[in-house]
């Protein structure tokens, strides 16, 4: 991810993580994916209605699609709000998608959404990883080194 793509995550006013994912897998190549919405999809994602915590990606017939990634329905929205948990297809390129599946064909490659944001068009954007789950001692390390990085920045706080 070069600068300016960090630049406009960071501008964007909508940014939704998945937290959770950093601490369960190793991420190998990240991409930038389009999402295919609904009208009142779109708004609830602009409001910041919208959640990662336990969905993943995979692939048929050659398209990507991200399951159980839920969008509150709109407030506002009448008889044609959208479906809470409904699976919705990602956008990329041919070239992306053939990489991707010869890489989860390979036994413990996953592929996890990271972040949805806002791009500078107005467009709803998720990041996406293909990954490698982390063992139970990757993830016991993980903590560690959180833990030793908050007990540094805490010293150097009170030696100020």
């Amino acid at each position: 991810m070069n600068k300016e793509q960090e630049q406009i995550r960071k501008k964007s006013p909508v940014s939704i993580k998945n937290r959770k994912a950093s601490f369960e897998y190793f991420f190998i190549e990240t991409y930038t994916a389009g999402i295919v919405l609904t009208g009142t999809e779109i708004k609830s994602i602009r409001m910041g209605k919208a959640s990662l915590v336990d969905s993943y990606c995979y692939l048929v017939n050659g398209e990507l699609w991200v399951k159980q990634m839920s969008i509150a329905p709109y407030f506002y929205g009448s008889y044609n709000n959208h479906e809470q948990k409904r699976e919705r297809k990602l956008l990329l390129t041919r070239r992306e998608l053939r990489r991707l599946d010869s890489a989860t064909r390979q036994t413990g490659y996953t592929i996890v959404p990271l972040l949805i944001f806002i791009d500078e068009k107005g467009h709803a954007k998720m990041d996406i990883a293909l990954c490698k789950g982390k063992k139970s001692y990757d993830k016991r390390e993980t903590l560690k080194e959180k833990e030793d990085r908050r007990d540094m920045d805490r010293a150097m706080k009170s030696y100020r």
